[in-house]
């Protein structure tokens, strides 16, 4: 899948609205772009790009009901979504700040589903019980955390359900509550399903930030985790027409998302130690930072698509619960990896 995301500025009024109100808005899409679409192979993301920035320019310091009848965030995305008319369908996202937004997410019977999100941050202490010896995260220590929330659902209802749970997590040792003696990422995120599901029937997954580069989400019936890593590199595209800013040699600092999925195990109370896939990841970590992509002798292009393909087929023998692959070449802008079967929850931020 091919994203892109561009930002804008605009003003609006709604009908809950008494106020005309503005927002610095972030657009992501993401598609399965058709072969050829872009003007030659490995264009794709530059190319999505340009059509969104396209498509939201008529937007940017203006007012959205002069163009939009529905001017909320999810009239918003469906806006952009029919001025983009890709030949498929496509995921768009618009985020209205870093702490709220929605997802237009596409339907096997041909429908749109509206996942609205909201992200809330909490300070805790906590520690994990059963690591082994020696662990750091024996240690009683603590995290900025950030909770996202997922559910068809307007943002009111969401924060609604989680303001009782706010109060329980934040400032607190997460260790001495009721069910999180052993609070692992894995397990804070199916503590809090628990609780807000019968708050808030939409739910549709909790996602939760241990860190800013490393998570896990929980739909209802199985954990994922995410780790993220950041490497500098130079690349070029080999099919990129002679005199194209593209042909020739240039870098971007790369965003890596690898996300696995993996029973919780029964002691440790995580699916895959993020410790653990930063150790195994790290011999091919090396032949990807500060380097020259185009130096590695079975990377078929410099593009974001090749990469990810390249790191999955590299990194599975190490990682067999790895399910997919992300990789940015700017925030937002690059391509996802996912195998059959494999579909993972929309993250905010500088992924889907």
């Amino acid at each position: 899948m091919t994203t892109a995301q561009c930002g804008f500025d605009a003003a609006r009024r709604g009908d809950t609205l008494s106020a005309l109100t503005g927002h610095g808005f972030v657009v992501q899409v993401g598609a399965e772009l058709p072969a050829a679409w872009a003007p030659y192979a490995g264009a794709e993301v530059h190319t999505l790009q340009d059509r969104l920035t396209a498509a939201v320019a008529p937007l940017n310091d203006g007012l959205l009901n002069d163009r939009l009848a529905e001017p909320d965030d999810a009239g918003l995305a469906h806006w952009i979504t029919r001025q983009l008319a890709l030949p498929v369908p496509a995921r768009t996202s618009v985020q209205r700040n870093p702490r709220q937004g929605v997802h237009l997410l596409p339907q096997p019977d041909g429908s749109v589903q509206a996942q609205h999100w909201r992200r809330y941050p909490f300070q805790s202490a906590h520690r994990l019980p059963h690591v082994p010896l020696g662990h750091k995260c024996g240690r009683m220590h603590g995290h900025g955390f950030e909770a996202i929330v997922h559910a068809q659902a307007l943002p009111a209802a969401i924060d609604e359900a989680w303001a009782p749970l706010h109060l329980l997590l934040n400032y607190q040792c997460l260790n001495e509550l009721p069910g999180l003696d052993n609070p692992t990422s894995e397990v804070l995120a199916g503590w809090l399903w628990a609780r807000l599901l019968p708050q808030l029937p939409a739910l549709r997954g909790v996602t939760v930030f241990e860190t800013a580069s490393c998570g896990a989400h929980i739909d209802g019936h199985s954990h994922r985790i995410w780790k993220d890593f950041s490497f500098d590199s130079a690349t070029r595209l080999v099919h990129a027409p002679s005199g194209s800013l593209h042909a020739g040699l240039h870098g971007h600092t790369y965003t890596l998302r690898l996300h696995l999925l993996a029973p919780l195990d029964p002691i440790l109370g995580w699916a895959v130690d993020f410790g653990e896939v930063k150790h195994r990841f790290k011999p091919l970590f090396e032949k990807l930072d500060h380097q020259s992509l185009d130096l590695l002798p079975d990377l078929a292009d410099g593009d974001c698509a090749s990469l990810a393909r390249w790191v999955y087929e590299h990194a599975l023998p190490l990682l067999p619960a790895l399910t997919r692959v992300d990789v940015f070449q700017t925030p937002g802008c690059g391509s996802l990896l996912m195998p059959a079967g494999a579909e993972v929850p929309v993250l905010p931020g500088p992924a889907f």
